[in-house]
Parts: structure tokens; C-alpha cells; sequence
């Protein structure tokens, strides 16, 4: 747990236990369930901008919470539109990606996430942070009792041409090789014969958390959206139901980044 989360938490566990309130009574209060103050409160879930605002909201408190998450957050490098989304990865027992646009970040090599971002109109410094913050994200992957990783792309994610650089796509798919040796990581691949299908109507990832309950994570232009109602998640496992469907086997999806990879040495 980070700083940021561990502060926070520590003072909303004060605060709801000096208002004399269970947390099925806080939740009933602020809008969310007593399970979900549950799983803020043990660090299952994060406590999320909204969920602070929703809690200065009800208790009149002047906006305490949000000035004490925004203050602290600013110690993190991290992209503050990423912050709550990174903790949903952290914490996340099954983490399902679909991409077809890009190599997922998690699954990025420095060299691959540099010339994405060197296109994006951002200073010098701003570029370098999120490269370190995607860097370190990674560790995810081969963390103690870590996850598991399904990730899904598109099969001309493989074939897109980096800023004119053959060697970067040629290290960025020998690495996501090297990934698949890990046990608790998967790679499928939607192969190009399948044309038109839902996935393509843009990315999301999904994350179950230790609660089994499951958000999402949508990147836009801007900014990255989470999403946690009911009804949104439900469409999107059906489109993630749908995308896997379409996406080869384990073997054959390997055997496709193989022969791309090829074509980039």
C-alpha cells in the first residue's frame, strides 16, 4: 500500500469511528454499500476521488477528505488521472486487458512506451514521468502471490510500424514472448481473418478485486475513465466474453507473434 492510500484510509477508519456509525450505517449515508466501506476500509479497493467527495458531501466536512487526498497524491510522480486506477491494479486478483490499438502497458518495453508517448503533445518531463510510472507498474506481474493476466490484442497491434524503428517492434514482441513464460500471464491474439467484431470499438481493461467485485478501466484522448456500475461492467464482460471468443488459443496466438516478429528483424 502506498503512502497516500495508507494515510487516508487510517483517517477515514478515525473519521467514521467518531461518528459512532457501523460501516453498513456510513455506507447507507454516502451512497455506497456497507461491503464496499468494507473493502475501502481493508484496503480492497481504493478510496477513490469520488468516494472522498461523496463523504465530504454528506458529512458537511468543507471538502476535508478531497484537500487531504489531492495534497498527499501530489507526493506520487504518478499521473493524478492514473492514481486510482494503478491501486485497482495493485490490488486486483484477475486483471483482463483488451487492446487494439497498442501493446497493453503492462506488457510495454521501455524503448516500445517511449515512442508511443514521443508522439503525444506532452513536455519532455511529463513524458519521462509516465514512462517511469508504466515502468512501475510492471512489477505486478511477477509480484508475491501475484494475479492473474489474460490479456487479449488485436493481431495488427503486432504488424504496426513504430515511428519507422523495425528493431523497437522487433524487441517488443520478443518480450511479450519472454511474458507468456510467466504462469499467471496469458496473451491471445484476434487474428486479422476475423474482420469486423466488438472489440474494436475501443480498449478496456477489467480487474476483479479480492471482493470478487470487478471495475473497469477505460483510456481516452484526455483522460482514463473508471467505471464501476453494474449495468457498464455487465456489457463490458460481455464484450470481453465476445472478443475472447474470437481471439485464437494460447499456442496459436504465440505462434502468430512469433512469425511477426520475425517480419521486424
Amino acid at each position: 500500500m502506498g503512502l497516500v492510500t495508507e494515510y487516508v484510509l487510517a483517517e477515514l477508519r478515525l473519521f467514521r469511528t467518531e461518528q459512532r456509525l457501523s460501516q453498513e450505517d456510513f455506507g447507507r449515508k454516502i451512497g455506497y454499500s456497507g461491503s464496499h466501506v468494507s473493502s475501502v476500509e481493508t484496503s480492497q479497493r481504493p478510496p477513490t476521488d469520488e468516494y472522498v467527495q461523496k463523504i465530504d458531501d454528506a458529512f458537511q466536512t468543507g471538502g476535508t477528505f478531497s484537500r487531504m487526498l489531492g495534497k498527499l497524491a501530489k507526493l506520487d510522480s504518478t499521473p493524478a488521472w492514473l492514481r486510482d486506477w494503478i491501486e485497482f491494479e495493485r490490488l486486483a486478483r484477475l486483471l483482463r486487458w483488451y487492446e487494439p490499438a497498442f501493446i497493453p502497458g503492462l506488457l510495454q518495453t521501455e524503448s516500445y512506451a517511449r515512442a508511443l508517448l514521443t508522439g503525444v503533445h506532452l513536455p519532455p518531463e511529463q513524458v519521462e514521468q509516465r514512462i517511469r510510472s508504466r515502468m512501475d507498474r510492471q512489477a505486478v506481474l511477477t509480484a508475491d502471490n501475484p494475479a492473474q493476466f489474460v490479456f487479449v490484442i488485436d493481431a495488427m497491434v503486432l504488424r504496426r510500424p513504430v515511428r519507422g524503428h523495425p528493431s523497437v517492434m522487433a524487441e517488443q514482441l520478443d518480450h511479450l514472448l519472454r511474458c507468456t513464460e510467466l504462469p499467471n500471464v496469458q496473451i491471445l491474439v484476434v487474428p486479422q481473418e476475423v474482420g469486423v467484431y466488438a472489440g474494436l470499438q475501443g480498449g478496456f481493461i477489467l480487474a476483479t478485486l479480492p471482493d470478487q467485485s470487478v471495475v473497469a478501466h477505460l483510456d481516452h484522448q484526455v483522460r482514463a475513465q473508471i467505471v464501476d456500475r453494474a449495468e457498464d461492467i455487465a456489457t463490458l464482460q460481455g464484450t470481453w466474453e465476445a472478443i475472447r471468443s474470437e481471439a485464437l488459443p494460447m499456442v496459436q496466438s504465440l505462434e502468430l507473434i512469433r512469425e511477426a516478429a520475425k517480419e521486424w528483424t
